[in-house]
């Protein structure tokens, strides 16, 4: 595992990226980012608002720039958005400023946790769940390609899977110091 001061965090909707990144960075003492949230804040509206306006390339673009803007900082915790890893740009940012951690679940398990969640414009579709799966199967190799560390999800607590991810970066981090 490389032995890099940032720690990105790559996975689908749902995953846990921005909940979990919030408890590394904590405990790591590091400030956290969320690429989605920056982009909102810098826009001032929801992502979905983004999608209405600008369209998926729009938002995209927005996506693009913060990454590689947040990425180029130095000791940060950054969870992208599920769609970061689209571009091989932002895959190739990733990959050379930090340590990525593809935070893994199954459709089947992220559709209970985002069901209900009207703020996510890819799944306002007739059948969201099915738009879920299509999702996985689109991004998961990618999610594969630029990651250092996979880490199932499944059904632990953030709390839990925190701690965990923790013990398993700082043995990979003492092997290859």
């Amino acid at each position: 595992m490389k032995r890099t001061s940032n720690l990105f965090l790559v996975g689908l909707m749902g995953a846990g990226k921005t909940t979990v990144g919030r408890l590394l960075a904590r405990r790591l003492r590091r400030p956290f980012y969320d690429s989605d949230h920056e982009v909102e804040h810098r826009c001032g509206v929801e992502i979905a608002v983004i999608f209405d306006i600008e369209g998926e390339a729009g938002f995209r673009a927005r996506e693009s720039q913060v990454i590689d803007e947040l990425s180029a900082l130095d000791a940060v915790v950054l969870a992208t958005g599920g769609g970061a890893v689209l571009d091989p740009a932002n895959r190739r940012r990733l990959a050379a400023r930090g340590t990525v951690v593809y935070l893994h679940a199954l459709p089947a398990d992220l559709y209970p946790r985002i069901r209900h969640d009207r703020k996510r414009p890819l799944l306002a579709t007739p059948d969201p769940r099915l738009r879920l799966e299509q999702l996985y199967a689109q991004r998961d190799p990618l999610y594969r390609e630029v990651a250092d560390c996979v880490v199932d999800t499944g059904r632990q607590s953030a709390s839990v899977l925190a701690s965990d991810l923790l013990r398993r970066l700082e043995e990979g981090w003492k092997r290859s110091a």
